[in-house]
């Protein structure tokens, strides 16, 4: 047999006090005029017997919980996973909160049967999130509760936490035009359906907008601009390829995403130009892979960690007015340079 669970009862009377007061000191409860040296006793009390509180009588009291349900369509097994779900995890826990992970693979019958069994569980809201930036529709069963949408947007009026890609674009397009590039930039990924879809995509658009606006702003234009059938290595490879056919070339080459600029790395490689001396490359996500590039990608990263965190912060505070849009950094590394003479 183990060690007999402690009991409240058993921390009030180490600590020489009432359970009534000790229960105050342990639940952080306003109105308590206890002594700090008697919040000491309690809490050294606690520690010595190993007390925990009973999480289900102490629900039954207060209605909630200290659970939160994490529900994705495929955020947890891609390689920006990490950052979300870390987020989440750690301001779920500063609030002493667990959270439950559910992850449907786009499977609308087990998303509804996930979505029932956290619900049954009556966690304290939910966090809904996409691995793309899209609009989606929100799953009636949770549109009875406190929900935020992270990585999304809905008709439904809901709370959002979404990477601020169209201030990414105005980012990356100053980074180049303080290098000098003015004339000769260039855009790998226009994508018609991303840009005009926002079930599909909401951040195309949006960081097309970027760009656009502060080149606009600053007196210029995007030199040429390539369509890309998907942003994946292969097409920004032939986009590169194409812009290279070009009578002039580009100075500078905006990628839509990563992928597209592993594609455009090869290609530069094969022609026999050299980044960033002979063109510039910035692009947007900080895929794990752009650092071990060479050079190293310059490129606007989505701030995964920081939006999770967001997430779970608006969903235990209180819901946000407006969109939560959250800055996507520029890491500065060695793929931009001032033009060639």
């Amino acid at each position: 047999m183990g060690r007999n669970r402690a009991t409240l009862a058993d921390v009030a009377r180490l600590a020489g006090l009432s359970k009534t007061a000790a229960s105050m000191v342990l639940n952080g409860r306003e109105g308590s005029r206890l002594s700090p040296e008697a919040h000491r006793r309690v809490f050294e009390a606690a520690e010595e017997l190993g007390y925990r509180p009973n999480v289900a009588a102490r629900s039954l009291r207060t209605r909630k919980t200290a659970t939160i349900a994490f529900v994705s369509d495929i955020v947890a097994t891609t390689r920006f996973a990490g950052g979300l779900i870390r987020g989440a995890l750690d301001a779920a826990r500063e609030r002493d909160h667990v959270l439950l992970i559910a992850e449907t693979q786009g499977d609308e019958a087990f998303e509804r049967y996930a979505i029932e069994a956290m619900l049954d569980r009556q966690v304290d809201g939910v966090v809904y999130a996409a691995m793309a930036t899209r609009r989606l529709a929100v799953p009636p069963a949770l549109l009875g509760g406190p929900v935020v949408l992270l990585n999304a947007t809905s008709p439904e009026p809901l709370p959002c936490v979404l990477p601020d890609d169209e201030r990414a674009g105005r980012t990356v397009a100053t980074a180049l035009l303080q290098r000098g590039h003015h004339d000769r930039i260039a855009l790998i990924g226009r994508h018609r359906l991303k840009e005009r879809d926002p079930e599909v995509s909401l951040a195309a658009q949006a960081r097309l907008t970027g760009v656009r606006d502060t080149l606009s702003a600053a007196g210029t234009a995007l030199f040429a601009e390539a369509t890309c059938a998907d942003w994946l290595p292969e097409h920004g490879y032939a986009a590169m390829r194409s812009l290279l056919a070009r009578p002039t070339r580009p100075s500078a080459v905006i990628c839509m995403n990563d992928r597209l600029a592993f594609g455009a790395y090869q290609a530069l490689g094969e022609a026999g130009l050299r980044i960033p001396d002979d063109i510039s490359v910035v692009s947007f996500d900080d895929d794990p892979i752009a650092a071990w590039l060479r050079p190293g990608l310059a490129t606007a990263a989505l701030p995964h960690e920081q939006m999770g965190r967001r997430a779970v912060e608006i969903l235990l505070d209180g819901r946000a007015a407006e969109p939560v849009l959250v800055p996507m950094p520029l890491r500065r590394r060695r793929s931009v340079a001032r033009p060639a003479s």
